[in-house]
């Protein structure tokens, strides 16, 4: 059986109202359990929880300083392309955006490498748009034939793909593969994608399976928070996250927390998230799972991003472009979406050290493998 048929047993409205209903002693319970199930993770991120912030992001810090120590992992995004045969009404790529587009050839992509080895990484994720005729398997695999020599980890985040292409993407060297449902609400999932591949909810849904079953190292999820009832939305993920750690248990996961940002497009979110809400997300996917990596992006405001490292974040990006070029080659390009921390990642560095947090530029774990 996989995550589909899982998926189906699930009603949207129902989870929705059964987080609504959950009371305050359903959260004592979920915050005294030494083995919290997905009932628990409802409870916590109900709005019975609010109240209990405070014991959560206590908790939520011992958890991920006896699992993770006082580190933060971090990573730069590379975009080798913006071009984009997708309409997600959401994204500064979609391709009715009548912008400049870009591809990175391997001389860019070696100036770009240049550019963000100088800021010390050495953890690394791509990202493209979704264009099988421009950045296709052949076109990922000469990237990482030039990229690998000089990181230790190289993470992915581009179009679904198939198990076949997932295991020769692994042979070239990638590590991890980050595919995120934007959305479980299945109704409403046409409204946001209403042309293009990605407008096949269940292709997408499917997509971490075929990047288990590859053998893929890591599998990273989440959800875009500002769509939909982010409650109802996250437990999908946690959902998801659960079935995945139990059928491809050899395989490690993470978790991104992803709010709409201003983009080409103008697109308002839907649903507020608030910093408490986004708060309590990250200290209920902590409880619920120790292992499970937790990431921020430079979406967020710097004073979120310095607060939240003691909460349950133990990775993040730093000194972000989102357009393909922006660190070297074409400043000027088409950005997928406004990044809010600025900062360079020196100057991050410099702030997790400053609260005697470790930044950590390599991935021991690759190293190891």
């Amino acid at each position: 059986m996989g995550f589909k048929e899982i998926y189906n047993l699930y009603s949207w409205e129902e989870i929705k109202q059964s987080i609504n209903n959950k009371s305050s002693h359903d959260v004592e319970m979920a915050l005294s359990s030494n083995h919290r199930t997905l009932e628990d993770f409802k409870a916590l991120i109900s709005p019975a929880a609010v109240p209990f912030l405070e014991d959560m992001a206590q908790l939520s810090r011992q958890f991920t300083q006896k699992r993770f120590g006082k580190t933060i992992q971090m990573y730069a995004p590379l975009y080798l392309s913006n071009v984009c045969n997708n309409f997600c009404v959401y994204c500064g790529f979609n391709s009715d955006n009548k912008i400049k587009r870009k591809t990175l050839t391997p001389v860019e992509i070696s100036l770009e490498i240049a550019e963000i080895k100088k800021q010390g990484f050495n953890h690394i994720l791509l990202v493209t748009g979704e264009a099988r005729q421009t950045v296709h398997v052949d076109y990922f695999k000469k990237a990482i034939e030039i990229i690998k020599p000089h990181f230790a980890n190289i993470s992915v985040e581009v179009q679904p793909l198939e198990q076949d292409e997932y295991k020769e993407l692994q042979f070239a060297g990638v590590y991890a593969v980050l595919v995120y449902q934007e959305t479980y609400h299945k109704e409403k999932y046409p409204g946001y994608h209403p042309k293009g591949k990605k407008a096949n909810f269940e292709y997408r849904l499917e997509t971490p399976d075929r990047t288990g079953k590859a053998g893929m190292h890591k599998i990273g999820l989440g959800v875009l928070l500002g769509l939909e009832d982010w409650r109802t939305d996250s437990f999908f993920c946690a959902l998801h996250v659960d079935y995945l750690q139990k059928k491809y248990w050899q395989t490690k996961y993470s978790v991104s927390f992803p709010r709409i940002r201003p983009a080409q497009g103008a697109f308002a979110p839907n649903v507020l998230v608030s910093d408490r809400d986004l708060v309590q997300l990250i200290c209920a996917y902590r409880l619920i799972n120790e292992d499970v990596e937790l990431s921020i992006s430079t979406r967020e405001s710097q004073q979120f991003r310095n607060n939240i490292i003691r909460f349950g974040i133990n990775s993040m990006s730093a000194g972000s472009k989102t357009n393909p070029g922006g660190y070297a080659v074409d400043t000027g390009s088409l950005e997928q979406f406004a990044i809010s921390d600025e900062r360079s990642a020196h100057q991050i560095a410099e702030f997790i050290s400053g609260i005697n947090y470790e930044p950590v530029w390599k991935d021991w774990d690759k190293s190891f493998l």
